[in-house]
């Protein structure tokens, strides 16, 4: 008896090192996701390009057609092909994209590649988050969390790598062509540590429209939605504009230190936020969390000082970023819990929607308008995100009735 439960923990440390693997990946993407937002790396590509700031991020955007594209099937995949296949799929999308934009002469190129990224961003969720969830079971909370602390940490230090890449008067070229060795690296570990089983299902399982079919919508449920795009909105518009508006309009020497801040607030609300979500519903956080976002950005805005601006960058780092759409998401799931995945995926769709057309969008106006109407444009936005959270807050009671009946 007591040599079978030793085999079972050396099993349980094993998976533990094969969690801590799968989670290097997320490392890597918090550098992805982040990369085309930094001032530095955005001077670097437009003068190689011949082109404003702008388009630079208008190929941040592809990021979320990326993601748009392959979310209706990445998910199929890692269920039928296993969490594995998902994740090696993702790793070599993320390869291509920063090779990509390494080696891109022109924005049509990385904007190509800024697509496989987005696809890079939906294999690794569909097969690194699911596999975690299995390999720290039944921990899931934690094993969610997890994903997003290793991002910002990721995000956190990126200002200090491209600042020794800069002390050495190196390419910013190194940084990507850095991150694709790594994930690659990473890549070789996923494909050699221990997965549990995926347990089998019983009966045919319906599929996401047969699902959306079922689903039967409400207004409450649509302002939920719509939730997942303004508040994506918010923290995308923030992280990659607001070093622009920092450098140009404030006047700060150091813009990416707002990354810095941005990803610390970011962290410090993963905690608090974990802690504070068992004492009060969920649902109280999606309105109070971007009122006080839309409260910080008008600050930014009006009085426009390097100091407010970190002090900005931290505080929609923990208000924005913390948190908010994993809340919807939590909510959401609460109104139909017979098509967890199905409502996940429509909220993520949205998500990835946001990304898209408000960075392109971002980077039109910005173009015309300077940095200053970008700032304009998230303030409005959130205040619309406002507005739908107040009417779920003011419906919630009639909405957990519904869905209990």
């Amino acid at each position: 008896m007591n040599e079978k439960k030793k085999g079972n923990e050396r099993s349980r440390q094993s998976y533990y090192g094969s969690a801590l693997v799968l989670y290097l990946n997320y490392f890597i993407h918090g550098i992805g996701a982040s990369l085309l937002g930094q001032q530095a790396i955005k001077e670097f590509l437009s003068g190689r390009w011949g082109s404003g700031l702008e388009q630079v991020t208008m190929v941040a955007a592809a990021l979320g057609l990326g993601r748009l594209i392959s979310l209706p099937f990445s998910g199929p995949i890692s269920d039928r092909m296993g969490r594995r296949c998902s994740s090696l799929i993702g790793i070599g999308l993320y390869i291509l994209f920063f090779v990509g934009i390494a080696w891109s002469p022109n924005m049509q190129t990385a904007y190509v590649a800024a697509i496989f990224g987005g696809a890079a961003n939906s294999f690794l969720d569909t097969g690194v988050i699911p596999a975690c969830v299995e390999l720290l079971e039944p921990r899931s909370g934690l094993a969610t969390m997890l994903t997003k602390l290793f991002l910002s940490g990721a995000q956190l230090l990126i200002p200090f790598m491209l600042g020794a890449i800069a002390a050495n008067s190196l390419s910013y070229n190194v940084l990507m062509y850095a991150a694709a060795g790594a994930i690659f690296v990473i890549g070789i570990m996923v494909t050699q540590i221990p997965l549990p089983q995926k347990k089998q299902q019983g009966g045919t399982q319906p599929s996401f429209f047969q699902s959306l079919k079922s689903a039967k919508f409400s207004l409450e449920s649509v302002a939920l939605i719509l939730i997942g795009f303004t508040c994506t909105a918010t923290f995308q518009l923030w992280l990659n504009c607001a070093q622009t508006f920092g450098k140009e309009v404030a006047k700060m020497s150091d813009p990416s230190m707002m990354q810095t801040y941005y990803s610390a607030g970011t962290i410090v609300a993963i905690f608090v936020t974990a802690v504070l979500v068992n004492k009060i519903k969920e649902v109280r956080f999606l309105l109070i969390y971007p009122m006080v976002s839309v409260v910080m950005l008008t600050l930014v805005y009006l009085i426009r000082t390097p100091a407010v601006c970190l002090v900005g960058a931290f505080v929609i780092g923990y208000f924005a970023a913390g948190g908010v759409l994993q809340l919807a998401t939590a909510t959401v799931n609460d109104l139909f819990p017979q098509i967890k995945g199905t409502i996940t995926s429509i909220i993520m769709i949205a998500s990835s929607l946001s990304n898209y057309t408000i960075l392109t969008l971002a980077g039109t106006l910005g173009a015309s308008n300077g940095a200053g109407a970008v700032i304009l444009l998230n303030i409005v936005i959130t205040v619309a995100g406002v507005i739908l959270a107040l009417f779920v807050n003011l419906r919630y009671s009639h909405m957990v009735n519904c869905a209990a009946e």
